[in-house]
């Protein structure tokens, strides 16, 4: 039972990092440093093996150097660099093409609906949401955490944890 407690981390922190990243513009640091909390934790209860949990923790750490490295050459946020590492291991290998090809179908969809939405003019209803204003406003920047977490959702029924849970 405390497997799949553990197991619906993943889903749940990823809306987490979606709305707060939507909301704010940043993905808090204590979503990362949970979802790796509750990797470990999943697959302890789930009794994997420790050559998966192993994997998918190397995964994690160069998924983390590639993504500082976008950061460092300005095409991706700090935030979304850690989400990106801390899905990682939850994601694993064999999976992570398929992550990555979920997750940039659905930030090209995103970005085209953002794009879309700062064409429209400024309504008045934006003043009593103003995360609504800054998004439209915000010309240089797109919540890329929301398509981060959309390509997890995707890809979680094919994970690891998931089919050991669910799949026996």
């Amino acid at each position: 039972m405390a497997s799949y407690l553990f197991l619906a981390a993943f889903p749940a922190a990823l809306l987490i990092a979606a709305a707060t990243d939507l909301h704010d513009f940043k993905i808090p640091n204590w979503v990362s440093a949970s979802l790796l909390f509750a990797y470990v934790a999943a697959g302890v209860s789930l009794g994997a093996p420790a050559s998966v949990m192993v994997e998918g923790l190397i995964l994690g750490a160069i998924v983390l150097v590639a993504g500082f490295a976008l950061f460092a050459a300005r095409f991706f946020g700090g935030g979304d660099a850690k989400l990106f590492a801390a899905c990682a291991p939850w994601i694993g290998l064999h999976q992570y093409i398929e992550y990555l090809t979920a997750t940039a179908i659905a930030g090209g969809a995103f970005a085209l609906i953002i794009l879309a939405f700062r064409r429209t003019p400024v309504l008045p209803v934006y003043a009593h949401a103003p995360w609504i204003l800054r998004m439209h406003q915000n010309q240089n920047e797109l919540p890329y955490g929301v398509a981060i977490s959309i390509g997890g959702l995707m890809t979680f029924s094919q994970t690891p944890f998931f089919k050991m849970a669910f799949a026996g």
